[in-house]
C-alpha cells in the first residue's frame, strides 16, 4: 500500500520537473551561468541547448539506476531480491515505497537545481537568496532517506536473522 503512494509522489515529482525545465529553459538566456564569483559575474558558462540535454540526460540517468531494483522486483526478473523481499512481506513494501520515494526526492533535487540555475541567470526577478532554505532542505531530506534505507535493511536482516 505504501509503494503507491511513493509512486504517486515519484510520478508528480517527475511532472514537476518536467514542467521547471520546460518552463526555465525557455527563459534562460543563450548563454547559462552555472556559479557567481564574490563580484557578481556569472562563471563557467553553457550553451542553452547543452544545459537542456544535460539536465535531460542526469534526469534519464538517475531514473534508470534508481528504478531499476524496484522494477526488478515487482516483475520477479530479480530472484534474488523477490527471495528476500517475497509478496505479502511488509518490508517489501516498505523496500517498494523507499525507491519510489527516493527517487521523487531525487526528481525534486533536480527541479531544485534548474530552478537555482534559472535564479542565478535571471537576477532580477528571483534572488537567490531568496531561496535558500530549499537549497538546504534538499540534501537534508536526502540525507534522511539513506538514513531510512539502512533502518528499513536492518529491520529486514533481524527479521531474516529471526527466521519469521
Amino acid at each position: 500500500m505504501y509503494y503507491r503512494f511513493g509512486k504517486a509522489f515519484y510520478f508528480i515529482s517527475i511532472l514537476l520537473f518536467v514542467f521547471f525545465l520546460l518552463y526555465f529553459y525557455s527563459a534562460l538566456p543563450e548563454s547559462v551561468g552555472l556559479s557567481i564569483d564574490e563580484s557578481g559575474v556569472l562563471n563557467r558558462n553553457w550553451e542553452k541547448g547543452s544545459f537542456f540535454y544535460a539536465m535531460v540526460g542526469a534526469f534519464v540517468i538517475f531514473n534508470a539506476i534508481i528504478l531499476y531494483p524496484p522494477k526488478s522486483l515487482e516483475t520477479k526478473s530479480n530472484k534474488k531480491l523477490h527471495r528476500i523481499f517475497p509478496v505479502g512481506d511488509s518490508y517489501r513494501d516498505y523496500f517498494l515505497a523507499w525507491f519510489y520515494s527516493f527517487g521523487g526526492i531525487l526528481n525534486l533535487s533536480l527541479a531544485l537545481l534548474v530552478f537555482f540555475v534559472h535564479s542565478i541567470n535571471n537576477q532580477e526577478e528571483i534572488a537567490t537568496s531568496q531561496f535558500t532554505f530549499f537549497f538546504y532542505l534538499m540534501p537534508a531530506f536526502l540525507l534522511v532517506w539513506v538514513i531510512g534505507l539502512f533502518v528499513l535493511l536492518i529491520g529486514k536482516f533481524k527479521q531474516v536473522q529471526k527466521g519469521v
